[in-house]
């Protein structure tokens, strides 16, 4: 759509620099009846030229330059953009001057001098509009790369990235070169005007999210890169406020120094160029491990364990290992695809779209629930590490009587660190420069910057404690709160191994401590895990810094998994249980699930006011809910108690593989997200489940588009060679 503008505005203004000319037109009717070779002979001017050297576009740009008076250098100068000012003005002055004024008053120029702006700035902008009036090509690409008013403003689409690659690619007359800026709009109307309430809601999508300065519009202007970020928001503000002065409206303007692009010329940094041939050493030594693994070459093991063959094939192995609990990879794997799901719909919330409104009445759905409960999907995981740990300590425990607690830090440190730090480096020194985009800056490049100053955070595993907005790898806040509880687990193990009653009762105080302390710190600071409709950016920060990334608000479910793996080393493994204690706990554990999974529904609605005791009761006891039915189903399952659908579902092998997966995914996940956000460069329509699977619908649309360059490719190679 927006090349068809583009191209439709193009024709337009052809069209006005031709106008009060007189011109010979050719009729569709009569161009029906004639050959392009007869179109051809009869436009050309050089009789005993071949007509098979020309196409019709080129013999009609000659023919425009024999015209003008003007050789073929000078029309491919303007071509490549190597001419500064528009080389027809001299010759068409008055016509471009006339047209140039009539263009301005349909669509005005945005005046980046405007107000208390800096001398240079000022000088550039005045620049910028002669060149303009003149239609200079620079200066029309500055004009059109600024984000104009759209249509579907009341479905939402008040978001405007105007065009990124076209506004940094500018280079004008003295020295001018084309800077992005992407500023922040906060329409605010007059209270007692009722009759924009109605409106404005419709415009910001009934407040679906709002951010930390309510409900920002983001719009984007290309200025001179003269021009600061603060002459940005002062020229942006002077212009708004002479629109609005006289109205209902008030817009709060505000540009971020990051939010400004202009195009990038340094070169790569040393740093980024040896982490890039790190990658390609690792690669590559894969691909030699696995020459040898397959040809049976005698090699080092070390070597042969980077082997893409032999991993693959322990990737897709379905043996399963004698001590294995088999529910544990199916309930592994469901809270995996249900939180990559939520995480990716939390994700698109950072683009604009066309029916931003009709998306927000969308996701107010009570379904919509699936994406809301994000935070209880990570609750599963920190209770599979606590059974997990405690399953295998108690099982050396009985072993060997001893626990090595210091080999146990070891061994872990080795499987966690090593991906971690891969990914580090990636996202910190690789990913800033494989790509560009309007919101680019916010989502990868600030995040490379804070990863430069915390890393060391990370690897200490206390990154969770420095709050959302400054941690690097954000994500992977789950990773500091399980190496904490893992950091405690041998003195819960050890203490209900030695002393059972007791460290039942200490380890049950401490799950209620826990339990109590995610309801009253939830109230009291009025936090929510729950993203309910019309919640605040600031508020979903709070409840990460202040509950939901901090190890003592999520001890409940760690010794939920702690008691879980005390259970199934102690019971044996033909353990029966009566019909009534089996019937109850499903009974039980399935009305808790429903509870904590469908009872915040309510919530999602778009007519939905806040409430700090359904918050407070929502993070304080649906976690427990969530998680007692795969406890339940996975003691039961492994003591031989029930083997229902739900249970052989959860143990099928092949969640054998996506266990081994989901810490590389847990991993990827956000990056991959927070890549995909930073390159859009344009609204689009929403649709939830095309929007699901947009990375398959993008491979299929880059094959088709390298089908198409590829025959292109070709057609101009076999025009060429007939034309040598």
């Amino acid at each position: 759509m927006r090349t068809f503008v583009r191209a439709w505005t193009i024709f337009l203004l052809v069209k006005l620099s031709y106008a009060g000319k007189t011109v010979d037109v050719l009729t569709s009717n009569s161009l029906n009846t004639l050959e392009e070779e007869e179109i051809l002979r009869v436009l050309s001017r050089n009789k005993t030229t071949s007509v098979n050297n020309f196409t019709l576009i080129e013999l009609i740009e000659d023919g425009r330059n024999h015209t003008n008076g003007r050789n073929k250098d000078t029309w491919r100068a303007q071509k490549l953009g190597l001419s500064h000012v528009n080389p027809f003005y001299n010759d068409f002055s008055e016509e471009i001057d006339r047209e140039a004024r009539r263009l301005l008053q349909i669509l005005t120029a945005f005046d980046p001098g405007v107000g208390r702006v800096s001398p240079e700035c000022k000088r550039h902008a005045d620049i910028f509009h002669q060149e303009l009036a003149k239609f200079s090509l620079w200066a029309l690409k500055m004009y059109d790369a600024t984000a104009k008013i759209p249509s579907g403003l009341l479905n939402g689409n008040v978001n405007q990235f105007g065009d990124f690659d076209e506004c940094v690619g500018i280079q004008g007359t003295e020295g001018i070169q084309g800077q992005y800026c992407l500023a922040y709009l906060k329409l605010s109307i007059d209270e007692s005007r009722l009759d924009l309430k109605h409106l404005h809601r419709l415009l910001h999508s009934h407040y679906a999210f709002r951010s930390n300065i309510s409900d920002v519009i983001n719009w984007a202007v290309c200025t001179p890169a003269s021009c600061s970020f603060k002459d940005v928001e002062t020229s942006i503000h002077d212009i708004l406020t002479r629109y609005t002065s006289q109205t209902g409206l008030k817009i709060t303007v505000k540009v971020n120094e990051e939010m400004c692009q202009i195009k990038r010329k340094e070169s790569v940094p040393n740093e980024t160029m040896f982490i890039s041939l790190f990658f390609m050493a690792i690669f590559a030594l894969t691909i030699i491990a696995a020459c040898y693994d397959h040809y049976k070459i005698p090699a080092n093991e070390l070597l042969l364990s980077f082997s893409l063959k032999r991993n693959f094939k322990k990737l897709v192995s379905l043996e399963r290992r004698q001590s294995d609990i088999a529910t544990l990879h199916g309930v592994r794997a469901i809270n995996a695809i249900m939180l990559l799901l939520a995480h990716k719909s939390m994700a698109l919330f950072f683009n604009p779209y066309t029916n931003r409104t009709e998306m927000s009445e969308y996701l107010g759905k009570p379904w919509t629930v699936i994406g809301r409960a994000a935070s209880l999907y990570t609750d599963p995981f920190i209770m599979l590490s606590g059974l997990l740990t405690s399953y295998s300590f108690i099982g050396k425990l009985k072993k060997t009587g001893n626990l090595d607690i210091k080999n146990e830090y070891l061994s872990r440190l080795i499987r966690l660190v090593p991906p971690l730090a891969t990914l580090m480096l990636f996202c910190t020194y690789v990913i800033p420069y494989i790509g560009s985009g309007p919101q680019w800056n916010l989502v990868i490049t600030e995040h490379a910057n804070i990863c430069k100053r915390t890393w060391w955070r990370n690897f200490l595993f206390i990154h969770n404690y420095f709050g959302f907005e400054s941690m690097c790898l954000t994500h992977t806040h789950h990773l500091g709160i399980d190496t904490q509880l893992f950091i405690l687990s041998p003195l819960m193990v050890l203490l209900l191994y030695k002393k059972p009653k007791t460290g039942t009762i200490v380890l049950v105080m401490c799950a209620l401590f826990s339990t109590a302390l995610r309801y009253f710190v939830t109230y009291y600071k009025e936090l929510n895990n729950y993203v309910f409709f019309g919640t605040s950016i600031k508020q979903l920060f709070d409840t990460a810094n202040f509950s939901y990334t901090l190890p003592s608000h999520r001890l409940t479910v760690y010794i939920i998994g702690i008691f879980m793996g005390y259970l199934l080393r102690h019971l044996p493994s033909d353990y029966k249980v009566s019909k009534t204690v089996l019937y109850t706990g499903w009974i039980t554990c399935i009305i808790m699930f429903c509870c904590a999974f469908f009872g915040p529904a309510r919530m999602g609605s778009i007519d939905y006011v806040y409430n700090p005791i359904d918050a407070a009761m929502y993070n304080a006891f649906a976690p427990i809910g969530w998680c007692a039915i795969f406890a339940w189903v996975t003691v039961m399952h492994h003591t031989g108690n029930t083997n229902g659908w739900f249970s052989r579902f959860l143990a099928w092998k092949g969640f054998l593989i996506t266990t081994r997966l989901s810490y590389a995914l847990y991993l990827t996940q956000f990056p991959i997200y927070f890549y995909n956000v930073g390159r859009t460069r344009s609204a689009e329509h929403f649709a939830f489940f095309s929007m699901q699977v947009r990375i398959l619908q993008q491979r299929f649309n880059y094959a088709g588009i390298a089908k198409t360059e590829s025959k292109e490719n070709q057609y101009k190679l076999e025009r060429k060679t007939n034309n040598m």
